[in-house]
């Protein structure tokens, strides 16, 4: 098996995922807009700048699940992939997973967004593996809290090797995509890094080490 790991966010698709459905909550009413907004906006800041407290931002991020039912949820996300789908869509993300899948290589998101968010994103992408942030859900119904390690940062690399020993599978051969330099520890571990769009310390630093830069906008 030859692994095409992608990050989600800014990576195959043209936003933050997370970011966009905190947004969207604001937009319908369904949180307190003012306080939310900042709060998620300073969240998305400290992510840029490589300081977030990850356990702190899915504190606040899930509170919305433990707060709602389920069907609740459903009906919204159904709203917010309707109504912002086309804007996240990147038609040469597309490509570049069909040129993988025409190579045989096995395709896995990983992403430190929750897997109520994502899930639905991978299925559209067609995506059969994704290691997100496990919102945690008991009795039909989300805790608030997550279930596991958050596959943020080092996270994302124990998730990962969780993932190969489950499978009996190794990383020769893989491949990863990313756009932030919170990847750079997954980014070291395969044989082929791959800069998507890159921020500026991920951009100077794929340049230094010779790793592959492209956009898919």
């Amino acid at each position: 098996m030859t692994l095409a790991i992608f990050d989600l966010d800014n990576t195959l698709i043209g936003c933050d995922s997370d970011h966009l459905w905190g947004d969207w909550l604001v937009e319908k009413g369904i949180v307190d807009a003012e306080h939310y907004k900042e709060t998620n906006d300073q969240f998305y800041v400290d992510y840029q700048n490589g300081r977030l407290d990850i356990l702190a931002y899915l504190r606040f991020s899930l509170k919305v699940l433990a707060d709602n039912d389920m069907a609740q949820l459903h009906f919204w996300r159904e709203q917010f992939l309707a109504e912002k789908l086309d804007s996240m869509w990147l038609p040469k993300a597309e490509a570049l997973l069909q040129q993988h899948r025409d190579q045989g290589h096995t395709l896995m998101i990983i992403t430190a967004t929750n897997d109520f968010v994502t899930a639905p994103l991978a299925d559209r992408l067609g995506v059969d593996h994704l290691i997100a942030t496990v919102a945690e859900c008991k009795k039909e119904r989300y805790t608030g809290d997550i279930a596991g390690i958050p596959s943020y940062r080092e996270g994302k690399v124990t998730r990962l090797h969780d993932w190969l020993k489950a499978h009996n599978e190794t990383l020769e051969g893989s491949w990863f995509y990313s756009d932030s330099h919170n990847d750079l520890p997954l980014l070291e571990q395969v044989d082929n890094p791959v800069a998507v769009d890159p921020d500026a310390t991920l951009d100077r630093e794929a340049r230094e080490r010779g790793w592959q830069v492209i956009s898919l906008r």
